[in-house]
């Protein structure tokens, strides 16, 4: 049920008719348009039906499609210029989503605690190369080799042997998920 199901007369009937024939083509053309505009294609869908209720009284336009195509265009276009202009204002922080709860910060904690544990374990250098790769200071490669004291071209083939290395160890940790019947 949509709100023109709800208006009383033939002009309701005239626009329900008009909104299930247009529907299709109007999803479809948002759903075309809205990633190369960074738009939700249900938000582009609904700026659609916005500008056909617009409209004035003089009921649907001729060319149907051709119409919904540039008015779909127009507004992915008026997207862009939007996304373009608008900033947040400085100091805002987005608010707390799912990715910000406690439990899963308490999980991502012991996640990387494991992590460490792991490393510590691993023989050779490849603790120290691991733990210099895993730096928040997110050094290159050329800093990486200097502070180890090895040629920036073994970094890369030391890296690799000590990450499959420790992917062995934690596979060999890890518990396969049981299939429940």
């Amino acid at each position: 049920m949509t709100l023109l199901d709800h208006a009383p007369g033939p002009a309701a009937a005239s626009a329900t008719h008009v909104v299930r024939a247009l529907q299709p083509l109007v999803r479809a053309e948002a759903r075309a348009e809205a990633p190369a505009a960074g738009l939700d294609p249900a938000d582009l869908e609904q700026s659609v039906w916005v500008r056909l209720l617009e409209r004035p009284a003089a009921g649907p336009p001729d060319d149907a499609a051709r119409w919904v195509r540039d008015t779909v265009r127009a507004e992915a276009r008026r997207g862009r210029r939007t996304a373009r202009r608008e900033r947040p204002y400085a100091g805002t922080e987005p608010a707390a989503g799912p990715a910000d709860c406690p439990e899963r910060a308490a999980l991502g904690a012991a996640e990387r605690l494991a992590l460490r544990a792991a490393l510590s374990r691993l023989p050779g250098r490849c603790p120290r190369v691991l733990e210099a790769l895993l730096a928040p200071g997110d050094l290159t490669y050329r800093e990486i080799a200097g502070e180890l004291g090895m040629s920036q071209g073994s970094l890369g083939p030391i890296r690799s042997r000590c990450l499959g290395c420790l992917r062995r160890m934690l596979a060999a940790e890890v518990v396969a998920p049981s299939v429940r019947g």
